[in-house]
């Protein structure tokens, strides 16, 4: 299982020891993965499919959707399958390629929220130039930049984490592979590596959470100045971004902005960061969102007459 100097695989603990616990966690969790996939795909898939497509809230929601569904696919199927089995065991490739997705798309989500606070901004503070500054090119431009920040914010993390040296125990008291709990298995001091993951993780998450929250209170601000219709459609869609927003940041800034070992309670928080948010976000977006909730009826009524056919 080892070599001199690095364990070639690690040992996940998963949510419970207890057999009955991980038979109910396989269902609960295959039922919460499904519906995530299924609802993020029919998000992308209506948005694209319909004339919202032209809109950028609705580019930006699709992408939202489609990012939510791979972030969840990162880690629910281990979780899903480690519970059906007696010795719950990840190779280290395997452990680091988690670890890269996981912050891969959650970086990439970070980014894309604060560029849906910023359309939101635009489209409320300054409609009548909206779509001139939000044009396809500019919607084209800040997804690279979603896509490529998240990919060296990743990168970053596996650039310090694969050069470590594991050469003791190699069981991870997580049902996922991640930075803090594989830092405690490290053959060396890792207190500074720990200050720079709460860095690169919890204070930008801190400093895009802050960034977010100012922006919505000047939304909200400038909606005084609209009509009552105006301020209740506009309110209602910044509740929907503030719930998301709170959802994704509060628990991962818990996470990765402490120093200290990892706690117990870090398992509870992850699934909610993990599994929960991913699969909320397009409950929250659709249930709230009339439009949504029309262009769906019609690619259900588009689909039926297809098949009648």
């Amino acid at each position: 299982m080892e070599t001199r100097n690095n364990v070639t695989e690690f040992v996940l603990l998963g949510l419970t020891e207890n057999p009955k616990m991980q038979k109910i966690i396989f269902v609960v969790f295959l039922v919460i993965y499904i519906v995530s996939v299924v609802g993020n795909v029919l998000t992308v898939v209506t948005i694209t499919a319909s004339p919202l497509s032209g809109s950028p809230m609705y580019f930006f929601l699709a992408y939202l959707s489609l990012i939510d569904a791979c972030y969840s696919s990162v880690n629910t199927p281990t979780l899903i399958i480690e519970s059906l089995r007696e010795k719950k065991t990840i190779p280290f490739n395997a452990c680091i390629i988690q670890i890269f997705g996981e912050h891969f798309f959650g970086g990439a989500d970070v980014i894309l929220l604060t560029v849906m606070a910023y359309d939101r901004y635009v489209a409320i503070c300054k409609p009548l130039h909206y779509m001139t500054i939000m044009n396809r090119q500019v919607c084209s431009l800040l997804m690279a930049v979603e896509w490529v920040g998240g990919f060296i914010h990743a990168a970053i993390q596996i650039f310090f984490t694969i050069p470590l040296p594991f050469c003791g125990p190699n069981v991870i008291y997580h049902f996922i592979c991640d930075l803090n709990p594989l830092l405690n298995l490290a053959c060396i001091e890792t207190h500074t590596l720990r200050f720079f993951v709460a860095a690169n993780s919890g204070f930008i998450c801190v400093l895009n959470l802050l960034l977010l929250m100012v922006s919505y209170v000047v939304i909200l601000h400038s909606l005084r100045n609209h009509s009552f219709e105006a301020r209740c459609n506009a309110l209602s869609i910044c509740v929907s971004y503030i719930t998301v927003v709170i959802l994704f940041f509060v628990p991962c800034i818990f996470v990765y902005m402490r120093l200290v070992a990892t706690l117990s309670i870090d398992k509870a928080v992850a699934v909610f960061y993990t599994t929960i948010t991913p699969m909320l976000n397009p409950l929250i977006y659709t249930l709230r969102n009339d439009q949504m909730k029309n262009a769906i009826r019609k690619l259900c009524s588009r689909n039926a007459s297809v098949s009648d056919k």
